[in-house]
């Protein structure tokens, strides 16, 4: 099926019943419960992270992601659809997480529950049977980056960091890990940025997005490398400029919690 990396609810609500489809919720049990879209299955995002405290959001294990996978109902043909209900962030850390495993059929929901409640679009309660199906995955290296390869690239030119969490973080005023500050050469676009608060938390217009990443001097020709505290809200930034184009993207599981949690990690503030 032919579906843009961020669809709009007007085009998924018109494909619901497509039988290639599978709709992923990472709201809330008791949100599920409620109410989902149509054919939607819940799905608990704390199985697609892996927690080694102090350091968070890393990666499961590759067996552990086919039988999730699988058990979803997720195969090789499947086109996934993923929202949340906080702007996109665990949607789309889905959907990287997919990618680090060899899938390429996602889109994220454009907005998300928020824009799905607004426009009054059909809802259920109904929870659908899955069969579940047999889900190969491998990592794709190219679109993970690790503290070795960042170290190994600091001084690399083709290479940009872009820290998406708030200017407090970035700038070591709110310290969440050991030590605070940010990736030496990072620049700072909180993911929030790319969200049109006064239409739901829908994406801004392309033109306003391009304008906002290459005027930091992120720019497609670089190899760009999104982090946060764990890949979660910067997960949302690899989806956004994912959907501009770019091509040479990798996200950091662990991000900061892993950065700023070692002793030998070079820092600014």
């Amino acid at each position: 099926m032919e579906f843009p990396l961020v669809v709009d609810a007007h085009t998924l609500e018109a494909q619901l019943d497509h039988p290639q489809l599978r709709i992923i919720d990472l709201t809330s049990p008791a949100n599920y419960q409620e109410s989902h879209l149509p054919g939607a299955i819940y799905l608990d995002y704390a199985a697609i992270v892996q927690h080694r405290p102090p350091i968070m959001g890393l990666l499961p294990d590759l067996a552990h992601l086919e039988r999730l996978f699988g058990q979803l109902g997720i195969g090789p043909e499947t086109h996934v659809v993923a929202y949340d209900n906080e702007g996109g962030g665990k949607a789309a850390r889905l959907l990287w997480t997919l990618e680090a495993t060899g899938h390429t059929q996602f889109s994220l929901l454009n907005g998300g529950l928020h824009t799905w409640f607004a426009e009054q679009r059909r809802l259920e309660q109904q929870v659908p049977k899955i069969t579940p199906l047999r889900y190969r995955a491998q990592w794709r290296t190219d679109v993970i980056a690790d503290r070795t390869f960042i170290q190994k690239n600091l001084q690399n030119s083709v290479v940009a960091f872009v820290d998406t969490r708030t200017p407090d973080e970035y700038h070591g005023s709110q310290v969440r890990a050991a030590r605070g500050g940010h990736i030496p050469g990072a620049v700072n676009i909180e993911w929030t940025e790319a969200m049109n608060r006064a239409k739901h938390l829908q994406l801004k217009p392309a033109i306003d997005l391009k304008r906002l990443y290459t005027s930091q001097g992120i720019t497609p020709d670089k190899d760009i490398v999104l982090y946060c505290h764990s890949h979660h809200r910067s997960a949302f930034s690899y989806i956004v400029l994912k959907s501009l184009g770019y091509t040479h993207l990798r996200g950091y599981p662990g991000s900061w919690s892993d950065w700023g949690n070692q002793s030998d990690t070079l820092i600014a503030v």
